[in-house]
């Protein structure tokens, strides 16, 4: 009786074609243990590819990862536009329909749509003044993405509730949309200045190679690239002005009466004026949109705002990678909190305070003042969208000359745009166009224009400067934060002096911006003499690194025998060398010494499945 063949070959016995195999190998106890032709099958079969050039491929990858810094850019500023566009249309269109007699009755009758209206302008204005207590920690906390991310969908939610337009629902979303401002745009400025500093990086790969991991690179070798990234953030931000006007000019412009109507009773407008259009006609609209119409506008506007929120999501990278998040968070929480408040003992920024507060001046009077006070007051509200998207156009081909400070001292963009304000605001305060003239609209549009200019000049010098003052990472998301603190707090201030004639605004104005521009380069001759900016210090993170880990002191995914191995200090209690102090190394010695503290630590998978236990076995 034949044996049955076995199941699987026996380990060197012959095959059925004898003692070779396929290959021609002989095999079975004779076989060789190693040989030249074996080795240079198996060179070919698994070596590396014959046409492989390592430096071509390495400027591929990081070709490829300044294409992705790119996108990141024009992807955050996108988002921005779109989200600012939309909140400034809406904001605009809700309150010239609102303003209107008839629609308040017809639509809402004796809701108090007016009380209202103010109590959301009060959310949206005054919520911001406590900013500068919870941003940098929103920040450290979610990420300066999730953060931009978070506050866009803040906006989309304002945008949502005005279908259904009652105090419940009104004044909470504006109250909401006043804490996600100074977020927003602090995260939006440390967004931009780390994809200057990460194309830096990439830029100059081989360098980094020299230089080792751990140093930096040279001071203001990034300022080149976060010129060329502020000026296009700018010039998409700038556009949002022009994008607001889109609803009034394919929409709301077809229901507005003419400047005969609005301003019949208007008696002094420029100069002369007091408040916001005194005198101005209670009633506005000759037809009442239907709701239908209103509806698709609103709908229309919240596609746009979830477009931006799918924009920053998608297509934003990460602005720091994980490590560096965990490392920003690792400073304490009450560090975060108190740091803004010790920068205040950097000259630098007590310098530019007048800039910021100014900054904000100067675009809140561009939409009141000079487009409401001087546009609409004398040409009516009909022309009011043509003024801003002449506005937003020459702010934003202006933003390119930014470039300029390539080539030019540093103090010029500033101090040129403050030059063009201050021509324009000393024009303004000597100039009463009359009530229902449109001779004089050109004069309005060359001085839209050229505010813009200065705006643009304002706002891309102003957030280069702080990227180029503030390189480290550690502290860019609190110098922009305490800018866009002081911005709002100037709005604020606007707000609150809204009703005061127009000869009181231009002074403000004109002695606001004089100061800035002293007070500025006050500093940069501090600078050029040499004085040291007192800086803050910034707390060492506060966990161990143990391989790709990040442990604290009290480690809940510690084990028992690990515990025990650590010197018994206990959780994160007192004496140890916690709290981010460095523990000194023992000094070499005779003798036995205690065990490294390295070789307590859990066996990894591969000495698991060994059977060994680590360290300790050997």
């Amino acid at each position: 009786m034949e044996a049955a063949p076995p199941l699987y070959r026996v380990a060197g016995a012959a095959g059925p074609q004898g003692d070779e195999d396929r290959l021609g190998v002989p095999d079975g106890p004779g076989a060789p243990v190693s040989g030249d032709g074996v080795c240079e099958e198996l060179d070919e079969l698994v070596g590396a590819y014959p046409n492989y050039n390592e430096e071509e491929e390495e400027r591929r990858y990081y070709r490829r990862k300044r294409l992705g810094v790119l996108k990141n850019v024009l992807a955050a500023s996108a988002g921005g536009m779109l989200t600012y566009g939309v909140y400034l249309g809406l904001l605009q269109m809700q309150l010239i329909l609102h303003y209107d007699e008839t629609y308040r009755e017809v639509k809402y009758g004796n809701m108090g749509l007016p009380d209202i209206d103010s109590k959301m302008l009060m959310g949206i204005n005054v919520t911001p003044i406590a900013a500068l207590l919870y941003t940098p920690v929103l920040i450290r906390f979610f990420g300066t993405k999730w953060m931009m991310f978070l506050a866009v969908g803040i906006y989309a939610l304002f945008v949502s509730t005005n279908y259904w337009e009652r105090y419940y629902t009104l004044v909470p979303s504006a109250v909401a949309l006043g804490m996600a401002i100074v977020p927003l745009w602090a995260s939006m400025g440390n967004y931009i200045t780390r994809m200057a500093q990460k194309y830096y990086e990439y830029s100059h790969y081989k360098e980094q190679d020299d230089q080792g991991p751990q140093k930096r690179p040279p001071r203001g070798s990034h300022a080149p690239y976060l010129l060329v990234f502020q000026a296009i953030f700018y010039g998409f931000f700038h556009l949002s002005f022009a994008c607001a006007q889109l609803p009034m000019i394919y929409f709301l412009n077809h229901y507005l009466y003419d400047l005969n109507h609005t301003l019949y009773n208007v008696q002094s407008c420029g100069t002369n004026s007091q408040g916001i259009l005194s005198g101005f006609n209670k009633t506005v609209l000759k037809t009442l949109p239907r709701s239908r119409n209103l509806i698709v506008v609103e709908s229309v506007l919240m596609a746009v705002a979830f477009l931006a929120m799918l924009l920053v999501l998608g297509l934003c990278g990460a602005a720091y990678r994980p490590t560096e998040e965990i490392d920003l968070r690792s400073v304490g929480w009450g560090n975060i909190f108190q740091l803004p408040f010790k920068h205040v003992r950097d000259f630098r920024l007590r310098h530019l305070v007048p800039f910021f507060i100014y900054s904000g001046f100067e675009v809140l009077f561009a939409c009141t003042g000079l487009a409401l006070g001087y546009g609409v007051c004398s040409v009516g509200l009909e022309r009011l969208a043509y003024l801003l998207v002449a506005y937003s156009l020459g702010a934003s081909a202006a933003s390119v000359l930014g470039l300029l400070w390539l080539w030019l001292p540093r103090p010029v963009p500033l101090v040129a745009g403050a030059a063009v304000h201050l021509l324009l605001t000393l024009s303004l305060f000597f100039w009463a166009p009359a009530p229902r003239v449109l001779q004089h609209i050109w004069i309005l549009y060359i001085a839209a224009i050229l505010w813009g200019v200065g705006s643009a000049l304002n706002k891309t010098g102003l957030s280069t400067l702080l990227g180029i003052l503030y390189e480290d990472k550690e502290r860019q998301d609190f110098i922009f934060t305490i800018y866009h603190w002081w911005q709002a707090v100037a709005i604020f201030t606007v707000y609150l002096g809204s009703s005061l004639p127009m000869k009181a605004k231009l002074a403000v104005l004109l002695l606001t911006l004089v100061a800035a521009v002293a007070s500025y380069l006050w500093m940069e001759q501090k600078l050029r003499q040499g004085v040291v900016p007192r800086q803050p210090r910034i707390p060492r993170p506060q966990h161990k690194v143990r391989g790709y880990r990040y442990l604290e002191e009290d480690n809940s995914d510690e084990s028992d025998g690990e515990g025990e191995c650590s010197g018994g200090s206990g959780g994160g209690g007192g004496g140890g060398p916690g709290d981010g102090v460095e523990e000194e190394a023992p000094l070499a010695g005779p003798g036995p010494g205690p065990e490294p503290a390295g070789l307590c630590r859990r066996p990894c998978p591969y000495e698991q499945a060994l059977g060994g236990d680590g360290p300790e076995e050997q």
